[in-house]
């Protein structure tokens, strides 16, 4: 018997996919090469409907070098409710001047310590979400 009584799962609008990627401290990408699939957490920012994020040369950025096609996800969640957000898209390193001077205004800070002085764009092709009322807790009532 089930008594579960909270609201179904909520498509999100393109809107709030977008306002929960801007938010978000931190996303993953997803890629692949040579037939095999890595994750990897990045810090980001949102420039209209692109995903910027700085990295360094390293196997990150070779994957993405070799093939661009990639997911983004960013997730979180509120005392009451959850949320989970993929976006499908193509992956660009760019280093033109003018490129590179506006992503630095938009103040992503990478919590690695390492230098990351390489900048990937993230153009795209999808954006879907999903929330969710988070069950309820002896706790919170």
């Amino acid at each position: 018997m089930d008594d579960d009584e909270r609201t179904p799962t909520r498509e999100l609008s393109e809107e709030e996919c977008w306002r929960h990627l801007a938010d978000a401290p931190f996303g993953r990408v997803a890629a692949t090469a040579a037939g095999e699939i890595d994750i990897f957490p990045v810090n980001h920012a949102v420039d209209g409907r692109t995903i910027v994020f700085r990295t360094s040369p390293g196997t990150k950025l070779l994957e993405l070098t070799i093939r661009n096609h990639v997911a983004f996800e960013v997730d979180g969640y509120t005392e009451t409710d959850a949320f989970s957000v993929v976006v499908k898209g193509t992956a660009e390193e760019f280093d033109r001047q003018s490129e590179v001077a506006a992503a630095e205004r938009l103040g992503i800070t990478p919590w690695a310590p390492e230098e990351k002085d390489r900048w990937v764009r993230i153009t795209a092709t999808e954006v879907r979400g999903r929330t969710f009322e988070r069950p309820r807790t002896a706790e919170r009532g």
